[in-house]
């Protein structure tokens, strides 16, 4: 049993993870969900697909050939009719070779005969001395000449017509193919509108879709290391949440795979932030923190000396609702709402939230409603924010990770900046120091070793007017 556990934890170090991924398209946001509709609509759609099976009209319909399906790209099709037209001309010259061989034989066969008569005939009568056995003979090379040239002119117009018969096959399987991806994404396009609920511009201002990947470029995913193996229970969701830059919005530090049964608090765990470990190495460091997913306020209170962040807002939202409204629809409303309330002078007014707040480590992702690709928000620290995006969700695939423990699991981590030491060029810098008179940059990158010998003489500082602080990465 130990050494069962131990090959699937090393195993799970190295996980793969099953590839592909839905269509997406940039900025596209879902309706409200949540992991039970998902799941609901997932069974749904299988109970339909196997009443639709099992119809007396699909069992009457023609089966359909894999091959059929399949897209060729022209290289390929041009490669095809050069395969079968060369095919074609070599049976084409067999049988040519067939039938010349049977000639041949059956002419020198008769000539044989013919020779023996005529010597048969010179013997009774004599000859008279007329050269007429030299004349026939080049006449019957000038006829086999003649039908040689003919049979390969017909050759030839047979292989030139076998080409065009298949080049015109081919061009009319390329026709029907181009038809065929052109249905398939007009319904895909319906598809889509249909579920967006009418939130997808017209056809020509969609932009061009492409696949979501669940896997790095590895196609591994590496997980924390794993002491225990605790089952999956099924069914079970599998979500995809990324995690952005406090500084740098647009860009995405770290993604992860969460179940649908595990709570906010086992995510907001694996979340790493420079922040943290400054205020760790400062002694300043601070357990709280919140989620803001759609109107509630999800707070971190499992340390005694939390804070609830979530505690001031509301404060602010009873004493000052004026500012709140205004506040509110500047953060709904985008630039263009503005432009034209600046033009019009009046726009439909919105209403006001309703916020409520709930405790992270009670709180699981199947138990709240979100909207998939839409921009949340993660506090820690007092002031450090991160957008969040909750991506994808889907059911557990079999090629996942089947150990709950594993979970969540980071499968894009954006590798950090890291500067060298600015004497050395060569050690990973440590500190970093401002307004140093030895230096000759501002700011300025030590390793420990250069630091202690421009900067201190047994252990003791040779002068103190700069200012100096411990260096991570950027």
């Amino acid at each position: 049993m130990e050494a069962n556990r131990t090959n699937t934890v090393e195993e799970e170090a190295n996980c793969s993870i099953p590839k592909g991924g839905p269509i997406y398209i940039s900025n596209l946001i879902s309706p409200l969900t949540s992991v039970p509709e998902f799941q609901n609509s997932v069974l749904r759609q299988l109970q339909e697909l196997e009443a639709e099976l099992d119809s007396p009209q699909l069992a009457e319909s023609e089966d359909i050939c894999v091959d059929d399906l399949k897209i060729l790209k022209e290289e390929e099709l041009v490669e095809m009719a050069l395969k079968e037209a060369f095919k074609e001309d070599e049976r084409v010259e067999n049988a040519s070779e067939g039938l010349e061989n049977g000639s041949n034989s059956g002419y020198h066969t008769r000539s044989r005969k013919e020779h023996a008569v005529e010597n048969a005939s010179t013997s009774i009568e004599p000859s008279n001395g007329c050269p007429g056995t030299d004349l026939d003979g080049a006449a019957t090379d000038r006829k086999n000449g003649s039908k040689k040239q003919k049979r390969r002119r017909m050759n030839d117009r047979h292989v030139e017509d076998t080409y065009i018969k298949k080049v015109d096959e081919l061009a009319k399987i390329k026709q029907k193919q181009d038809e065929d991806k052109a249905t398939a994404k007009l319904h895909a396009l319906n598809a889509i509108s249909k579920i967006s609920e009418g939130s997808i511009p017209s056809s020509d201002k969609i932009e061009r879709m492409k696949s979501l990947r669940f896997t790095s470029s590895s196609g591994k995913a590496k997980s924390a290391d794993v002491k225990e193996h605790i089952p999956v229970l099924y069914p079970e969701t599998i979500l995809c949440v990324e995690v952005y830059h406090n500084i740098r919005k647009w860009s995405k530090v770290q993604e992860f795979l969460v179940l649908g049964r595990q709570t906010l608090t086992e995510i907001k765990d694996k979340i790493c932030c420079l922040t943290d470990q400054v205020m760790q190495k400062a002694g300043r460091y601070d357990p709280s923190g919140y989620f803001l997913i759609e109107d509630i306020f999800f707070n971190d209170l499992r340390d005694p000396c939390a804070v609830d962040y979530s505690e001031p807002i509301f404060y602010w939202l009873r004493n000052s609702p004026d500012d709140a409204m205004k506040k509110w629809e500047s953060i709904i409303t985008g630039e263009l709402q503005q432009k034209q309330r600046s033009v019009l002078g009046s726009v439909t007014p919105s209403r006001l939230p309703h916020f409520k707040a709930a405790d992270m480590h009670k709180t699981r992702f199947c138990d709240f409603r979100f909207q998939l690709g839409a921009r949340y928000l993660y506090c820690h620290q007092g002031d450090c924010k991160h957008t969040i995006v909750i991506r994808d969700m889907r059911s557990i695939h079999p090629d996942d990770v089947q150990n709950r423990a594993a979970y969540p699991i980071m499968i894009f981590q954006l590798k950090p900046r890291v500067q060298k030491c600015s004497v050395c060029k060569i050690t990973r810098a440590s500190k970093v120091t401002l307004d140093d008179k030895w230096a000759r940059e501002n700011p300025c990158y030590f390793c420990d070793y250069c630091y202690s010998l421009l900067h201190s003489k047994d252990e003791s500082p040779l002068y103190g007017e700069f200012s100096v602080f411990d260096y991570l990465h950027e």
